[in-house]
Order: structure tokens, then sequence, then C-alpha cells
């Protein structure tokens, strides 16, 4: 059974249902790419079971975390300011399901929403204060707490305790090279937080691991 999306949930019943009435559920499949920079959206996501992260690069280099969106949220709150263009590439991180809305439906629909527009407000806001927590967690906090609070920030939003993740791509998603991630991994193994093998890793000890990872984590669950 699909999980609910708790932007939409919060809506009350008549917005919710108008909302839901225009939405199709779609499989988010890892590694497709969903929108582009400084090109329109087509579609807002409010994924269900999904996991979709916003990137970005620069002069050639591999394209970085910017932050993640699951179900607590969606992808293209923009639109409510009458920005077309998404900001940001966005992928799917980890494969799931998700609520796709037409963004033309969407801005059509937002004069005659007043929650559904104050919800979305509200999301862009946490959404500010979690981009720019983040570029301070990247200038400032070790590579190993950074690790911690990304896998804790992805288990929040993907059931279970299996993360389908490759040091490679963990590697793309912090922006270090994938020698930095081996050895921070290295050392959450060590301490007995969690297990990895073959693209997977497994989170053990989730009190442990909130232990270890930045102070940033326990900013954003205050």
């Amino acid at each position: 059974m699909a999980r609910t999306n708790l932007l939409l949930s919060a809506l009350p019943k008549r917005e919710r249902l108008d909302v839901l009435a225009l939405c199709e559920v779609v499989q988010l499949t890892f590694g497709t790419v969903l929108c582009e920079p400084r090109r329109p959206y087509l579609h807002a996501h409010f994924p269900l079971t999904g996991l979709i992260s916003l990137v970005a690069g620069v002069d050639g280099e591999p394209a970085v975390e910017l932050t993640m969106i699951g179900r607590e949220g969606m992808l293209g709150a923009s639109l409510l300011l009458s920005v077309d263009e998404a900001p940001q590439r966005a992928i799917v991180q980890a494969a799931g399901t998700s609520l796709r809305l037409e963004a033309a439906a969407l801005r059509r629909m937002l004069p005659e929403s007043p929650a559904l527009s104050r919800r979305i407000g509200r999301y862009l806001h946490e959404q500010l204060i979690e981009l720019a927590q983040t570029a301070a967690c990247m200038q400032f906090h070790p590579v190993e707490a950074r690790l911690a609070r990304w896998l804790l920030m992805t288990q929040d939003r993907v059931p279970g305790d299996r993360l389908q993740l490759t040091h490679q791509f963990l590697a793309d998603m912090l922006g270090v090279r994938r020698s930095a991630v081996t050895i921070a991994s290295g050392a959450l193994k060590h301490r007995g937080l969690i297990e990895y093998s073959r693209g997977e890793i497994r989170v053990l000890d989730r009190s442990g691991l909130e232990r270890a990872a930045c102070g940033c984590y326990g900013m954003r669950h205050a």
C-alpha cells in the first residue's frame, strides 16, 4: 500500500481531494532525471515512497546534493512563486512511487487553494533553511559526521533499515572523493553503527548513528 504524502495529508479534505483528483500515481526509477535547471517544470511531484535529490554542479565537477525530497514535501514548490523554471536538477535517489501533477494544473489551482498555497510556502521556507544548513555543513563538518547525517536523513524518508547506495553515489552526493566515503563508512562500520556490502548499507544502530552525526541533523529535528 502506498504511503501518504504528508504535505497533502495536512490539507483540508476538500482541497486535498481536489489535488488528488488531478494527480496520477507514477513509478520513480533510480537515476531518473525529473527536471533540469533553467528548464520549465513539466510536473510537480509529491513522493509517496520514493526519494528525490536536488543536485548542482560547477565547472564540470560531479553534481553534489543540496537537499532531498521525500514524502514530507514536493518537487516543484517554486511554482508557488510563479517561477516556472527549475532551479536545480532533480534526480531519483531511491525508487518508489509519487503523485504526479501537471505543472500547469498546479498553477491554475493555487489561487483558489489557500491551504495548499500556505503549505507549499511553509515547505519552501523549510527547504531554504535546509539549503543554508547544508552549505555550512559541507564547509565545516568532517565527512564521517556528514555521512551519518545523510544516512539518517535518507532513512527518515525511505522505509526500512536497508539503503541501496554505492560508495561512488555517496561520494557524489556529499561532494567528496570516493576514498573519503570509504574511510568514513569504514569508521561507522567499525563502531557497529552500519554494515555494507555490494551497494547496500544497513543501519544497525540508529541511536548511535544519531550521536555520530553532526549537529545539523539535530537542528532539523529541533
